[in-house]
């Protein structure tokens, strides 16, 4: 693979000769990659390069297929704006086109730079890694390439039918994340980038696909370190059998004698929609025997995971506007009596406020802690924490912390999903990056000007972010997670 970066001063031909002249000339990214010539944009001290394409499109005949590579090119293309956000129900303009990538580089800064490529959440059904709230200028800033990547959702992503699948998977979302795994590792020296220095981040859909990515075969190698924010490690996966059925009943509600593969995608996301109606979890990753072989916590216990440092975490509060399904299903498996929940939160006040601590610790903290535990215990450097901070403008109404810990990382202020912080708020903000970028450079978030984080070695040590402290500490929620495993 050709590796360059350069920067070409393209502003004179940009511009008409006269006014060429009564400006000064500006300096763009450019980066050579196998798909072309690709002109970055400048933004303060970052260059972003939006828009990339990792695979070719995914229609037509390709649709329900491994994603496949794109052709070799050796035009310039512009990479200004971001792609289309993968088919999804609920958001307009979406496409299935969308199997780009973003990258972040500090400009005019020499590499080779650690990478950090981070995979979004929406319970495999929704998100892209486009909103603005995952922009990963402050991240880049600190001297590291950030990578944002969209992948196939729903029923496009996840459908299994023998009839339809090649390979014998329906976890096409999965196989596009490690297409764009190839392509960081073919192409992100063009970018400055480190191969060998790749921190995968995610939280949610985005760290369970990391888990699941991290006992692959096909992705070992890959990357090198991962942060698992907010992972269900205890859901389970279907099994094939299961993904299949659900597969046949998607293909037979659309019009009879329909080829699947040339149905309009609105047709699609209707027949989706409604399937989404009845299971919430119709579309997700399964086990394939294949790509994905066993659940994940069953294979971290195996020790079958990639024995790579890792930080794993959770928020004191997961709930979110759209998580009230999830958390009565929840309670309702539990099989705790009404009086058992209240020994267990004593402090609960009213049946929502203990509905929802239960969907927390039993669908996030417990699970955290079991997978922190289980790959401490195969002896790679583990790091646990609890994010249990409320920026100041909130703490009069702090409900809701699903995803809270992604503005603090991110460094993103005024946009969808994200308020604008105090004074405290940045600077819980920058401690919260730093040990995130740290541990993308070396695989230990410590540094200096940072309370020390322990791992989580040989006890249940944590790094506790409150609105109080942040500090290393023994979990004080030890004894009601024991109560809570299973």
């Amino acid at each position: 693979m050709r590796s360059l970066l350069a920067l070409i001063a393209v502003s004179a031909f940009l511009l008409p000769a006269g006014a060429a002249m009564a400006q000064p000339v500006g300096q763009f990214p450019f980066a050579l990659t196998r798909e072309g010539q690709m002109l970055g944009a400048v933004e303060g001290e970052v260059a972003s390069f939006k828009g990339l394409a990792y695979a070719a499109p995914p229609v037509g005949a390709l649709r329900w297929c491994p994603p496949q590579p794109t052709p070799e090119n050796s035009e310039m293309h512009t990479a200004y704006e971001y792609g289309v956000a993968c088919l999804q129900p609920a958001r307009p303009g979406t496409s299935e086109d969308c199997l780009t990538l973003n990258v972040f580089r500090p400009f005019g800064v020499d590499g080779p730079l650690p990478v950090m490529m981070f995979i979004h959440g929406g319970g495999f059904i929704s998100g892209t890694a486009n909103e603005k709230l995952f922009d990963g200028a402050r991240l880049a800033q600190a001297g590291l390439i950030v990578v944002t990547v969209n992948y196939r959702l729903g029923a496009l992503g996840w459908l299994a039918d023998p009839a339809l699948s090649q390979g014998g998977s329906g976890n096409y979302g999965l196989m596009d994340q490690i297409a764009a795994l190839h392509w960081v590792h073919d192409n992100i020296a063009a970018f400055g980038g480190d191969p060998g220095n790749v921190t995968l981040f995610g939280r949610d859909a985005g760290a369970t696909s990391i888990a699941l990515l991290m006992l692959s075969a096909r992705s070992r190698g890959l990357f090198h370190k991962a942060i698992l924010q907010s992972i269900p490690a205890r859901a389970r996966l279907r099994p094939a059998q299961e993904a299949e059925a659900v597969g046949r009943q998607f293909v037979a509600s659309l019009a009879p004698q329909t080829d699947p593969r040339a149905a309009d995608p609105r047709r699609l996301l209707a027949a989706e929609t409604r399937l989404l109606e009845i299971s919430r979890h119709s579309f997700a990753p399964m086990l394939d025997g294949s790509l994905v072989n066993e659940e994940i916590a069953a294979g971290f216990a195996a020790g079958h995971q990639g024995r790579i440092p890792l930080i794993i975490g959770s928020n004191d509060d997961e709930t979110g506007f759209d998580s009230e399904p999830d958390i009565k299903e929840e309670v309702a498996s539990s099989g705790l009596a009404g009086d058992e929940l209240r020994k267990i939160y004593p402090d609960a006040n009213r049946p929502s406020e203990l509905a929802a601590r239960l969907y927390t610790d039993r669908v996030f903290s417990e699970p955290a802690r079991m997978l922190a535990r289980l790959h401490a215990a195969s002896g790679a450097a583990t790091y646990r924490y609890r994010f249990a901070y409320v920026p100041e403008a909130r703490r009069a109404n702090p409900e809701g912390g699903r995803g809270r810990e992604l503005q603090f990382i991110f460094g993103a202020e005024g946009v969808l999903g994200a308020g604008i912080f105090s004074r405290g708020d940045r600077e819980v903000a920058s401690r919260m990056r730093s040990y995130w970028i740290n541990f993308a450079r070396s695989g230990d978030p410590n540094g200096a000007g940072l309370p020390r984080w322990e791992q989580a070695a040989t006890s249940d040590r944590l790094l506790l972010i409150t609105n109080d402290r942040i500090a290393s500490g023994d979990d004080p929620l030890a004894e009601r997670l024991d109560r809570l495993a299973r």
